[in-house]
């Protein structure tokens, strides 16, 4: 099962690295890994997606709360949070699917932010079943290039 998990950290040099080495220490795989600074230049916000069974999410909060530069986890559940993932994509064109794959972007309410004689970039942001619906389209014309952010949460409350 995916869980994804917010950590709120102090914004100090090797606290990423120290995150990262707790999960690899244990054997758990990130799946997908997000960090910015917050609204606080003291703090950054990770957001990380990881894999595993009730309990191992457990362990792996639980461990996290142990870090001195960790100062919140939550764990988010299902319909306990909003989320979005940004991606860029390259996508081959040529004059016969040009209009095609810019009738699909504007369906997905993407942007189309370069224009190249022989490739479009597209920015498409949504929740992860949006991005990959639109990615699995992109296939059939040919993606030459792409760009993911990862997954970014909040809290509904």
């Amino acid at each position: 099962m995916r869980h994804t998990i917010s950590v709120l950290v102090e914004n100090k040099f090797g606290v990423l690295t120290r995150i990262a080495g707790l999960f690899s220490g244990r054997g758990y795989n990130i799946d997908t890994l997000n960090v910015a600074p917050t609204q606080s230049e003291d703090t950054s916000q990770m957001t990380i997606v990881t894999r595993g069974n009730d309990a191992t999410l457990e362990q792996i909060v639980k461990q996290l709360n142990k870090l001195t530069e960790v100062l919140a986890v939550q764990d988010f559940r299902e319909h306990e949070y909003v989320d979005r993932e940004l991606v860029l994509a390259k996508i081959k064109v040529d004059s016969s699917t040009r209009s095609e794959i810019m009738q699909i972007t504007d369906i997905f309410r993407g942007k189309i932010v370069d224009v190249q004689p022989q490739t479009i970039t597209v920015e498409i942001t949504g929740d992860e079943s949006k991005i990959e619906k639109y990615l699995s389209l992109m296939t059939n014309f040919g993606i030459v290039a792409l760009s993911r952010t990862g997954k970014v949460a909040l809290s509904r409350n």
